[in-house]
């Protein structure tokens, strides 16, 4: 692969919904500039970003891919990033390690949740932008519903850069508007536009004059006067339109038959801006991508290879990366040692001399460096690059280890798999005595548990973590237990008389002792507390611990031979169990805080689906076409609500939960909660 300068290079995130042919786009480029003989199809699983196995059962990508291309005079640094929502932390990624963005639109199917979050993710990070409306090909496609639509959406800045040939089955080429002519099959042969376009070619071309000329005060009167605009001016202020976000080219293509493919690729090179003199945000400060700036190196992901090993996916930010550098990493507090510098193609890695500023590269087994961190000069001096947004992780499942050497080997595959997805999130809840995962969603979960399997040999059953219940008491009661035993020598012999009071909720256990006349003598109150505190992890109601209750010592007895610490303990355990009981034990649940944000016509529909969920709404605020619903529900209802939001808001809706409180568990809630726990211990 050649060498580039740092303005030669354009790094370009593929974003947009699951299926609107992202991956496939990118494919049609590697065939188009010569690195590929053939193109690759998704169905095949033969295509050089979707390598990973899971990928080609699924059909879908799970995981960003990079995918260079050389092309008139420029590396085109393409990022490809899954649509499907479970995997956005691979398009945090992605965005972090991007200087424009390309984003997919079916022709067919149009403006999808996908699209609309790829543009505000883009927008968010003051990316250049343009619109590929792919699949072209496909019947019902249409161009022009595309483009109004979008701009109805987005605004007018949305533009054409250049319109179809056809459409469906017919279609054939399209026309570049800035120079009026056709760019015919997928060899892109100039030839002149078709007449009975001519309508269509001259009202486009003045949206995308329009647009342009609304840049520049120059250039506007010009326009407005009516006068001829100078072409060299044109183009040069497209190119800075473009790359402020002021203008957003549209282009029509089909990937499959290669229509419209270069002509993207000759506009993404001409006009998406380089990394050069780009600003990023630091810590403290900023940085400007510069080559003879301080060394500044972004880690955006982290990969397994079966061959190589660890794969740190890295951005210089600012000055030269060489393999012989030994960079600072001021979130480990260590260097480390590079060794070889790599090109990704898929999974293919080449080898570089160095990366140049703004270049995206990979290292191979870098020993602590994660996603996330920065890598600095060898001085350490310099500030760190803050950590990637990555969105909370909301699904949780219960990993449950077949057999003992799964149990033995499931910690650190767990650990081998957070590094590889940080929106992993894995955690033993002390509760439950369970391994919980907390995902994006289902799909990420089902996958995650599958390369359990494939990639570090640990099998595992995955459902809904048990509810990490609580027990407590709603009135007061006394109970006496005495534990008496004889078996020839000493016995055992310990008798106790306690009440159990309930306690303000958050207040926890106490205990206290007012028996008088030394019924229970001084150095056996101890082992009396000491059995209540024995009893609290394991409740007699549901096996769950027992809390905000205050116990007294009131009364007992002891033998002068058979007491013991034991004995006390004893029986003050099961006086606890006896007493509890009668004490009108209830069970709480942990209630969370939600922070729900849907499409504003959609909160009815969110509102009542929480009501049905025991939840309650404390209030609605207004983000311009959303809403965001602040409320609470039990954890037991929305431990799997992901999907379902999603699947209520056309997959627009998000959300946030945190755990704030326990509270008591609904009658004949409870009833159901402790029959299908006996149920399961029967099991």
């Amino acid at each position: 692969m050649n060498a580039y300068t740092s303005e030669q290079l354009r790094n370009v995130v593929l974003l947009g919904h699951s299926g609107a042919g992202k991956t496939m786009l990118g494919e049609a480029m590697l065939f188009a500039s010569g690195v590929t003989n053939r193109l690759g199809r998704v169905e095949d699983g033969n295509t050089v970003s979707d390598y990973d196995p899971e990928e080609h059962a699924r059909t879908y990508s799970i995981s960003l891919s990079m995918l260079p291309v050389e092309w008139a005079g420029t590396r085109l640094n393409v990022i490809d990033t899954p649509g499907y929502a479970d995997f956005i932390g691979e398009v945090v990624s992605g965005l972090a390690a991007a200087d424009s963005a390309l984003i997919a639109v079916d022709a067919s199917s149009g403006i999808e949740p996908g699209a609309e979050l790829a543009w505000s993710q883009a927008e968010a990070r003051g990316l250049a932008r343009f619109v590929a409306v792919t699949r072209m090909d496909r019947e019902h496609a249409d161009f022009q519903q595309v483009l109004e639509s979008m701009r109805d959406r987005f605004g007018v800045k949305v533009v054409p850069l250049a319109i179809p040939i056809g459409a469906a089955d017919n279609f054939e080429g399209v026309v570049h508007l800035a120079s009026g002519e056709a760019r015919m099959g997928a060899d892109a042969t100039a030839g002149d536009a078709p007449d009975d376009l001519a309508d269509e070619i001259e009202a486009a071309r003045e949206q995308l004059i329009e647009s342009i000329a609304e840049t520049d005060d120059e250039l506007l009167e010009l326009y407005l006067e009516g006068e001829e605009l100078p072409p060299d001016r044109v183009a040069a202020v497209l190119a800075a339109a473009v790359a402020a976000g002021d203008v957003v080219p549209v282009l029509p293509v089909c990937s499959v038959s290669g229509v419209g493919v270069r002509t993207l690729m000759n506009e993404v090179a001409r006009l998406l801006p380089s990394p050069l003199g780009r600003e990023h945000e630091l810590v403290d400060g900023s940085c400007t991508t510069e080559a003879d700036g301080p060394l500044v190196v972004h880690v955006f992901k982290t990969a397994a290879d079966p061959f190589v090993g660890r794969l740190t996916f890295m951005k210089v930010l600012s000055g030269v990366l060489t393999p012989n550098a030994n960079p600072y990493n001021p979130d480990r507090r260590n260097s480390e040692r590079l060794g070889h510098l790599f090109i990704q193609r898929g999974k293919e890695q080449i080898e570089t001399p160095q990366l140049a500023a703004g270049d995206i590269g990979v290292a191979a087994k870098l020993a602590e460096t994660m996603t996330g961190d920065t890598l600095l000069g060898s001085d350490g001096q310099g500030e760190r690059v803050p950590g990637l947004p990555f969105p909370e992780a909301t699904f949780r499942s219960a990993l449950h280890p077949k057999t003992k050497a799964d149990v033995d080997k499931l910690s650190s595959a767990l650990q081998r798999l957070v590094e590889q997805d940080p929106t992993i999130l894995v955690a033993r809840d002390a509760n439950t005595s369970e391994t919980v995962m907390s995902t994006i969603g289902d799909a990420q979960a089902n996958i995650a548990a599958a390369r359990l399997e494939k990639n570090y040999g640990v099998e595992v059953d995955v459902s809904i973590p048990l509810v990490p219940y609580r027990e407590t008491v709603t009135t007061k009661a006394k109970s006496e237990y005495k534990h008496k035993k004889q078996t020839g020598g000493h016995g055992q012999y310990g008798h106790v008389v306690i009440e159990i009071d309930p306690a303000e909720r958050g207040a926890g256990f106490s205990f206290e002792e007012k028996v008088v006349g030394g019924n229970v003598p001084r150095q056996f109150i101890p082992a009396v507390e000491k059995g209540l505190m024995e009893t609290l992890p394991d409740g007699p109601l549901a096996h769950a611990p027992i809390v905000d209750v205050r116990v007294t010592l009131l009364d007992g007895s002891s033998h002068s031979v058979d007491s013991s610490e034991m004995a006390f303990k004893l029986a003050a355990s099961q006086a606890l169990k006896q007493g509890f009981l009668d004490a009108r034990p209830i069970l709480l649940e942990p209630i969370v805080r939600l922070v729900v944000r849907v499409p504003g016509d959609r909160v009815g529909d969110v509102m009542s689906d929480l009501n049905g969920r025991r939840g309650q709404v404390h209030g609605v605020d207004t983000e311009g076409d959303y809403s965001v619903i602040h409320g609470e529900a039990p954890l037991a209802e929305i431990q799997r609500y992901g999907p379902d939001l999603r699947s209520m808001t056309n997959g627009r809706g998000t959300f946030t939960v945190a755990v704030d409180r326990y509270a008591e568990v609904p009658v004949h809630v409870q009833e159901q909660v402790l029959k299908e726990l006996q149920a399961a211990a029967e099991a």
